[in-house]
């Protein structure tokens, strides 16, 4: 599976797609990038005179990337397609703020597999800004299953 292919099977299209490429992977980590669009929607009522990337939204980058797409590498082999007949739900996480996230600002999301169980699968995750600073990391956890 090439990194193009990765990211084309994830259940997402614009705008609310969050992965720009995936750099990295394996069984055990993946690395991916985004750019956040300074024409983006969000930007416009979020601190409209000092725009910032809502937490919610990196949470979004940081799980399409650090545990979708991981888990769609993961489940390669058994041909699961998300984009039209599977479930995907974040079942936890507990993420740390350190920094923000502005308009044109590229980061890097990397994540190291802890646990994948019964389609459960459990990262800690980082997202890092062009610096290589981190802006926020966590542990989620979410489920891919097939309907």
């Amino acid at each position: 599976m090439t990194y193009q292919e990765l990211v084309e099977k994830l259940p997402y299209s614009k705008p609310f797609l969050f992965v720009d490429t995936i750099t990295e992977v394996s069984d055990n980590h993946i690395k991916g990038i985004y750019t956040f669009p300074e024409d983006s929607d969000f930007y416009k009522g979020h601190f409209p005179n000092y725009p910032v990337t809502p937490g919610v939204i990196l949470l979004e980058c940081m799980m399409q990337i650090g545990l979708v797409s991981l888990g769609i590498y993961k489940l390669r082999e058994q041909n699961i397609d998300l984009k039209n007949n599977a479930t995907v739900a974040m079942t936890e996480n507990n993420a740390q703020f350190f920094k923000p996230v502005f308009p044109n600002d590229k980061i890097t999301v990397v994540s190291e597999l802890e646990y994948f169980r019964f389609h459960k699968l459990k990262a800690k995750v980082k997202m890092l800004n062009a610096a290589g600073d981190v802006v926020c990391s966590g542990v989620f956890s979410g489920i891919l299953k097939s309907n």
